[in-house]
């Protein structure tokens, strides 16, 4: 009996290679659900920070602002200044520009701001000194070092005591400034040359500036008017202190005195200022352009030389 070939069975076959194709289908489709999946979950962990950050905003906006340094600014004058700051976010807002509207108050030299968490934020000021009270134009004004003008001197400010500076005014200009720099400069070296001398400079009264070379000042107590040049002012007063009851011996009424030559002193008596008011006008004007007396009246030298003589 010859053996018979039987059909290959293409059934069978399939069957064996259906569950292979589906095993690769299940390859294809696991890549993107686990992609799907991860993005999924970041957004869903995204939503719920950003809950959290909804839930928690109000706590980060700044409704406390601690004010520190300040003496004659009050709180509310230094909060009128940041007027807007309360409610901005305690992160984003800039608190350089904060910083900048407090540097444009009179008052304020120097600032700084800073966050403090939860929701607070802390200004520490710094204020400038006035050193004088300048006469601008008819009107009394609080001066600093620098020559700036602080505010208008009134009766909120009795309780300073301060001399009064004359010659500050600046010559018109573009930028607006009131006072003249450099005048300024010399009127803050003399008060500040004093205040290692506190028994004369609380006699310091008047002070005048006119001539930048010239300081020129006025103690209480003493109707004389005191020329000091442009330096040593603290060594020329007390000189001039040192030597005041043998002056008045032998002037009793002064109307000057120079001490801007450390080897003499020029006096003038007041006898002579009114007789140069009756002299001739050019003369006078003549005479003090050069910052000598006028030829009518000479002032008297005491001093070294004079006391040879």
């Amino acid at each position: 009996m010859s053996p018979v070939a039987a059909p290959a069975d293409r059934r069978f076959r399939r069957a064996h290679v259906k569950p292979a194709r589906k095993r690769k289908n299940w390859r294809r489709l696991a890549k993107p659900l686990a992609r799907y999946g991860v993005l999924g979950m970041l957004a869903a962990f995204a939503i719920y920070r950003g809950s959290l950050v909804a839930a928690h905003a109000h706590m980060l906006q700044i409704n406390r602002i601690v004010v520190r340094g300040n003496d004659r600014m009050s709180n509310g004058e230094v909060l009128a200044v940041l007027n807007g700051l309360r409610g901005e976010s305690l992160v984003w807002t800039n608190l350089d520009g904060w910083r900048k509207r407090l540097l444009a108050s009179p008052w304020v030299l120097d600032a700084a701001l800073r966050r403090s968490l939860p929701s607070t934020v802390e200004v520490t000021v710094r204020e400038r000194q006035p050193v004088c009270i300048a006469r601008l134009n008819r009107e009394m004004y609080l001066i600093d070092e620098r020559g700036v003008v602080i505010d208008q001197y009134g009766p909120l400010y009795a309780d300073l005591d301060l001399p009064i500076v004359d010659g500050l005014a600046a010559a018109p200009s573009g930028d607006g400034s009131m006072t003249d720099e450099a005048r300024a400069g010399l009127a803050a070296r003399l008060i500040s040359s004093l205040k290692a001398m506190p028994d004369i400079a609380k006699r310091l009264s008047q002070v005048d500036v006119s001539d930048l070379h010239n300081a020129t000042v006025i103690l209480s107590g003493d109707q004389a008017v005191i020329q000091l040049g442009d330096d040593q002012f603290a060594h020329r007063l007390q000189s001039y202190l040192d030597l005041a009851a043998a002056l008045r011996q032998r002037v009793p009424d002064i109307d000057y005195v120079d001490l801007r030559f450390d080897d003499r002193i020029y006096v003038r008596p007041a006898s002579a200022s009114a007789a140069l008011r009756r002299g001739t006008p050019e003369s006078a004007s003549a005479a003090a352009r050069r910052g000598m007396p006028a030829p009518l009246a000479a002032p008297r030298r005491v001093g070294p030389a004079a006391d040879k003589k």
